[in-house]
């Protein structure tokens, strides 16, 4: 089985709903979390029409995901966000606005209120997640050094708002599973001793049942396709995306 494919997505999740976990949105597990739960994050980076997809394979399975949008082209679409809320998908805001004011907090939040107020007219958002920017000396996640999100009706930032002792995470970063190594800010400390290079060795771990029993993936869909051209093509650029990564974190 190739992975990052849609074939390979689909025997995930089927490992997933036969293990019997529960899927629950960011916002559903703050109120709520679940005994034995998965949280299916996405980060909308590129490729929109992509992330729509992966919408309508969960709601095919009764199952709900969390599409974190940024205001950019690439992402940002009224008729794509309307029909992954018409699904019972979470929406929140993939905020970079540190980035686009160069590092200016004022000026940063400015355009967080401006931003998170167009989302808001498409729908509900009480979670936003950073996006990493990893070209951008900016960490986005510096405005709440001197703002509080909650005074804008947001109640969970992943990065904050998760404790990764009792959630394990796993992120696509780098096109796969382990990349810690090339990824700039998408990143938590491990406190699982996990470690998992492709999707088949997920799902291999999952059957065994010693999956741990609160997970949060987190999925870039752009790099998720049975089209074996654009396939090839994000393998080759990602490839040189994750060398460039490197180098700028050994520079650091």
């Amino acid at each position: 089985m190739r992975d990052f494919t849609l074939t390979a997505y689909h025997a995930l999740l089927d490992s997933l709903q036969a293990a019997k976990y529960q899927f629950q949105t960011f916002s559903g597990f703050l109120k709520n979390p679940a005994v034995r739960t998965i949280m299916l994050r996405h980060d909308v980076d590129d490729r929109k029409l992509h992330s729509l997809e992966f919408a309508k394979i969960q709601h095919a399975r009764g199952i709900v995901g969390t599409y974190y949008f940024r205001m950019v082209p690439e992402s940002f679409d009224e008729g794509v966000i309307r029909e992954i809320r018409d699904m019972g998908h979470e929406i929140g805001y993939h905020y970079e606005d540190m980035d686009f004011a160069n590092g200016d907090p004022h000026q940063a939040v400015k355009l967080f209120e401006k931003h998170l107020d167009r989302l808001r007219k498409l729908a509900p958002v009480t979670t936003i997640c950073m996006h990493g920017s990893p070209r951008s000396k900016y960490d986005n996640k510096d405005v709440w050094k001197h703002y509080d999100y909650r005074q804008y009706g947001i109640i969970g930032e992943p990065y904050f708002d998760i404790d990764f002792k009792k959630v394990f995470y796993l992120t696509d970063t780098g096109r796969m599973w382990d990349g810690h190594k090339v990824s700039v800010r998408d990143k938590v400390e491990d406190h699982f001793g996990l470690s998992f290079h492709s999707t088949p060795d997920v799902i291999d771990y999952i059957g065994k049942g010693n999956f741990p029993s609160k997970v949060m993936f987190n999925f870039h869909p752009q790099r998720w396709t049975d089209d074996k051209f654009l396939w090839l093509k994000e393998k080759n650029t990602q490839r040189f995306k994750n060398l460039a990564k490197y180098l700028l974190i050994q520079m650091k």
